[in-house]
């Protein structure tokens, strides 16, 4: 994920992570100390989250829109970005799924018994999952943006996207519009992502003081399970579809992926990371100068493997915390939501917390759980980058071989050294 929220210092030389993990701290501390005394402070954290709900329909709807009609329209392009597309989503549905089971088996939240404002919360009754595929189209799409329906929202997106793409020079006008939209609410959610460290310190206050420090214990568990995803995803999914569907040695690609992920582990942002990356693909993996040039930047905007499956196992957690029993059908909701919002949401400064607030909103779970979450963020951030990259590198290799442009004595004597 191009995060975001590590890029810019403040004016005082902090930068926005940590600015968060300082909130964080002070607001567990504050709570510890004042206990339930501290709730006073609960609605600059309720400010915040308001918030981040008012940037989540204007958010995905542009920036999907934005994300389709960037595609080039010539043949060639055309052919090559679906292929890259459909790879990044069924990786990304891949990536999810694996949050989701490890969250489910190793369940992180179990026991911190939360609430969330206005009392308990409770399981709602899952509709069949054949009616929850019919009620993805909208019949009224503008009322499906008033009332917030993310899947319906994020279904209209596509289709409008894709038809403005099919008309051409036609579309250049509207396509004009979303893409300063879309620059309007990146940089309002730069903007809102500035309350967050004040936001973090009002919620974790309130959480501490409401139920204890020992709030803090499943965190840990939670950062091993999204690293422990992670490895799972490279080294089975990445280098399964390496050897399956690529017929290359896995190896191979290990060796050549090392340098990018650990630009990308250090710098959390696959954006900064795209030199690194196109350099890996060209000179250690085969992979054709327009491929590369192509579809990395392609990746670096789209694909969101590494955050999908955060959101997996996150969702599960603060079901966990909040006694939210999920039904079959809001697993596939959870998957569906994150992989349709993979499109156009990865380069959005705070995406990692707005896409996990879609997914919450998306299944009716409570937004106080990104309190917790937001404060380990950075930590968690440095996983998935790679993540991202990684998967990048991957469908680059593949494309490059299906089109007949990929060096395979290059790849075969990929540069085992690490620079």
């Amino acid at each position: 994920m191009n995060n975001e929220n590590a890029k810019a210092p403040d004016k005082k030389g902090i930068a926005l992570w940590q600015q968060i993990i300082i909130g964080m701290v002070l607001g567990v501390i504050v709570g510890a100390i004042f206990g339930s005394d501290a709730a006073v402070l609960k609605p600059i954290g309720t400010l915040f989250i308001n918030a981040i709900k008012m940037l989540i329909i204007p958010l995905v709807f542009c920036s999907l829109i934005v994300g389709v009609t960037s595609l080039q329209d010539t043949a060639k392009m055309g052919r090559i970005g679906f292929q890259a597309i459909i790879l990044y989503l069924l990786t990304t549905a891949a990536a999810i799924s694996i949050g989701l089971l490890l969250a489910i088996i190793f369940v992180p939240g179990e026991g911190l018994n939360m609430t969330a404002e206005g009392g308990a919360t409770l399981a709602k009754e899952a509709p069949p999952f054949i009616q929850t595929l019919l009620n993805i189209v909208p019949k009224n799409p503008i009322n499906a943006l008033a009332s917030g329906n993310i899947l319906q929202v994020i279904f209209f997106a596509l289709c409008l996207g894709i038809s403005l793409v099919l008309i051409g020079e036609k579309a250049k006008p509207v396509v004009t519009v979303f893409e300063s939209l879309a620059e309007a609410m990146y940089k309002l959610t730069a903007l809102v992502m500035k309350l967050a460290p004040f936001g973090v310190f009002g919620l974790m206050a309130w959480v501490a003081g409401k139920y204890g420090l020992q709030v803090l214990l499943p965190l840990i568990v939670l950062i091993v399970l999204v690293y422990v995803g992670c490895i799972i995803q490279v080294l089975f999914v990445y280098s399964g579809i390496i050897k399956i569907i690529g017929g290359l040695s896995p190896i191979r690609y290990l060796q050549g992926i090392v340098n990018p992920a650990a630009i990308a582990f250090t710098t959390t942002s696959s954006s900064g990371t795209l030199p690194a990356t196109i350099k890996a693909a060209r000179e250690e993996l085969g992979v054709s100068k327009p491929i590369a040039s192509f579809v990395l930047p392609l990746g670096a905007t789209i694909n969101m493997d590494g955050t999908a499956l955060y959101q997996g196992v996150c969702a599960i957690f603060v079901a966990q915390a909040f006694g939210v029993d999920l039904a079959m059908t809001d697993y596939l909701v959870i998957i569906m939501t994150s992989t349709l919002a993979s499109v156009g949401t990865a380069g959005v400064p705070g995406a990692g917390l707005i896409m996990l607030s879609l997914v919450l909103t998306t299944v009716g779970l409570p937004l106080e759980g990104l309190a917790i979450v937001a404060g380990i963020d950075r930590i968690l951030d440095m996983a998935r980058t790679s993540v991202n990259v990684c998967g990048d590198l991957m469908v680059s290799v593949l494309i490059s071989k299906n089109e007949k442009e990929f060096d395979a004595t290059m790849y075969q004597n990929v540069n085992r050294s690490i620079a």
